[in-house]
């Protein structure tokens, strides 16, 4: 049954992270009243209350018992904890990825929110990217045939310098890894997207910044249920001229597709068999796209609604726990030197 009474919404976490949800609530015109903000480092909470129009509160079970909905914006190993108590009061929850370091634990925070009976989201926002839309359209039109391989690249500066503005990223009890697991897991979920299922798959990782646990060189080898084959790169590098970039290239039977740039805004381009070709960006990009919606490409947005609505979220935490799973099939292979693991079905 469909509400029209305002969203209570706090946040529990005021990083940069938490910034960008935030900011992207107040784009999407979601009708939410602002609770509170706790995080333990007090100096973040006070700039993110600042400029959201939030209140800091003196724990996170104040914010709890203050919303409806809650953002969990913390580093990882806090998720399971303050999750199971979001979803114990009978919050709404959106819990931004890893959800957890392990399958496992992921799984049973999926299952305490689904029990809950409350609205559950989790952080993988390119699924709502017009940029990955479009590409998952123009691989399913059936003049592009079959999906053959994909060449998926993602690298970015590693994530304790620069606008990060925090350093617990090299830290794995807070953590739990890499590049693979806190980066590259958006990076697993688009290959599900847009390819398929993974069946096997062997993988690579490596260390060159030294920080114990935290590897910021990974690479592997995917073999899909549909028969198309696939390889993903991600790094973390020093070079802080680069932001985060992707550039995912799709080879079909009859149409070559390319997702470069912006991950958002693309540009999407592609190339038939007949010789035709074309390219989609920006505007442009988000007219295409807009018919094959089912709401907005705001994730913040359609968390609420999907609140207001009474119904579940996309991407749900379920959605997290198959990502989860592949992630740590290529952990399992890079501790095996490579050796071919198969993904559970």
């Amino acid at each position: 049954m469909t509400t029209t009474t305002p969203v209570r919404v706090g946040f529990l976490g005021a990083g940069l992270i938490a910034t960008y949800h935030s900011k992207s609530l107040k784009r999407s015109g979601a009708d939410v009243v602002r609770t509170g903000v706790y995080d333990p480092d007090t100096q973040r909470a006070t700039a993110f209350a600042a400029a959201s129009g939030h209140t800091v509160y003196d724990s996170d079970d104040a914010v709890i018992a203050d919303s409806d909905a809650v953002y969990i914006c913390t580093w990882t190993n806090e998720h399971p904890r303050l999750l199971e108590k979001v979803v114990a009061a009978g919050r709404h929850v959106f819990c931004e990825k890893p959800l957890a370091f392990t399958t496992g634990q992921a799984l049973e925070m999926a299952q305490a929110a689904e029990a809950a009976g409350v609205t559950h989201q989790v952080g993988l926002v390119l699924r709502r990217s017009p940029a990955y839309l479009w590409a998952k359209h123009l691989i399913d039109e059936p003049t592009a045939g079959r999906v053959m391989t994909v060449v998926f690249r993602d690298d970015q500066f590693i994530p304790i310098q620069g606008h990060y503005a925090s350093t617990w990223r090299a830290d794995k009890a807070l953590v739990g890894a890499g590049t693979l697991l806190e980066h590259s897991i958006h990076d697993v979920d688009m290959l599900r997207y847009l390819v398929g299922e993974v069946r096997r798959l062997s993988a690579h990782t490596e260390n060159f910044h030294g920080h114990d646990g935290i590897e910021d060189v990974a690479t592997a080898s995917l073999r899909f249920t549909n028969g198309a084959t696939g390889t993903l790169t991600s790094v973390w590098h020093d070079n802080l001229a680069r932001p985060s970039l992707r550039r995912v290239e799709i080879f079909c039977e009859r149409r070559h597709i390319v997702i470069e740039g912006d991950d958002w805004f693309g540009p999407v381009s592609w190339t038939d068999a007949d010789g035709t070709n074309g390219s989609l960006s920006a505007d442009e990009l988000a007219a295409a796209v807009a018919p094959m919606r089912d709401g907005s490409d705001n994730p913040d947005g359609e968390f609420i609604r999907a609140i207001r609505e009474d119904r579940g979220a996309t991407p749900d935490l379920f959605t997290a726990v198959r990502a989860h799973q592949i992630v740590d099939a290529m952990y399992a292979s890079a501790a095996a030197d490579g050796a071919a693991v198969d993904v559970p079905s």
